[in-house]
């Protein structure tokens, strides 16, 4: 898939704000409304490829819950009425493009971090309605470690009665890989039994991104534990609706990581339809990552 030059633009501010920020989305395949639920930018992962700066501190220190639901609401203005495309950034926007597909929470860590995550979404989808948007998507971008928590199930349980959908990352088909590349104390079989206890319940998108670090791509083993690891899943009774398999599009914080060329990203999402059935989409880097 193509790269349109908006979709290298996913700065956190727009107009001001602190908490929702709008993104031309090449996975969302239109405009994505942000959230950032973590403006301090702690996060449980230190992804080797994660375009934040996690050296040096955040003006933001934690969610002010007035401002944001203000933000959503004044955003969603904006989108439900069209005038999102009007403002200087979005001016450009193709016409096939100026849709709003989603709520996207995600930002500078994971979201499900958030203490409040469930009231939360129980607001935000309540502002949703709101606005008219019923058919908007309110989707997670998540590493799925705080799965196992109620207060986390029970947010799921939100999302899920207003069209939501989890894109849950999986970049590694091995504990040791899973280590280089997410660079966490948490463990990877965590991350597994939380992915199949979460896509028992509802179909589920795993979103795995792929790189070359020092100027080496993932290796055939690699690849292959990877869709094995999406194999137990399917085998455990968990649902997966779709893998998205991508690369760097935004420059990174390390310098050492860089993109995957286009015919390595399309062999990887043949890999994954060959070894597991499963469908699979390609999204490329671009050469201004």
């Amino acid at each position: 898939m193509n790269t349109h030059h908006l979709h290298t633009q996913h700065q956190r501010t727009f107009e001001g704000n602190r908490f929702v920020y709008p993104v031309l989305s090449r996975r969302s395949k239109g405009l994505s409304v942000g959230v950032n639920l973590n403006p301090d930018k702690i996060c449980n992962f230190d992804c080797i490829y994660c375009q934040v700066d996690r050296r040096t501190e955040s003006e933001v220190r934690f969610v002010e819950s007035d401002r944001y639901f203000h933000e959503l609401e004044e955003m969603l203005d904006l989108c439900a009425s069209g005038e999102i495309f009007h403002t200087a950034k979005f001016a450009e926007t193709p016409p096939h493009l100026r849709r709003v597909n989603d709520i996207a929470f995600s930002g500078d860590g994971e979201p499900t971090t958030y203490k409040n995550f469930d009231d939360l979404i129980e607001r935000s989808a309540e502002i949703k309605r709101k606005h008219g948007l019923d058919d908007v998507k309110m989707v997670l971008i998540t590493n799925a470690t705080m799965f196992h928590r109620p207060h986390v199930q029970r947010g799921l349980e939100i999302l899920d009665a207003n069209q939501g959908e989890i894109w849950a990352k999986l970049d590694a088909g091995t504990a040791e890989y899973y280590r280089t590349i997410e660079r966490t104390k948490i463990p990877f079989q965590r991350v597994l039994d939380n992915l199949l206890l979460a896509a028992k319940l509802r179909p589920i998108v795993i979103q795995s991104m792929f790189l070359k670090l020092l100027g080496e791509s993932p290796n055939a083993e690699e690849i292959a534990a990877f869709c094995d690891r999406l194999n137990e899943i399917t085998q455990g009774g968990g649902q997966i609706k779709l893998v998205q398999v991508y690369t760097v599009a935004r420059k990174p914080a390390e310098s050492i990581v860089t993109p995957l060329e286009d015919f390595e990203v399309d062999a990887i999402a043949q890999a994954v339809r060959d070894r597991t059935g499963l469908p699979a989409e390609v999204y490329y880097g671009s050469s201004d990552y």
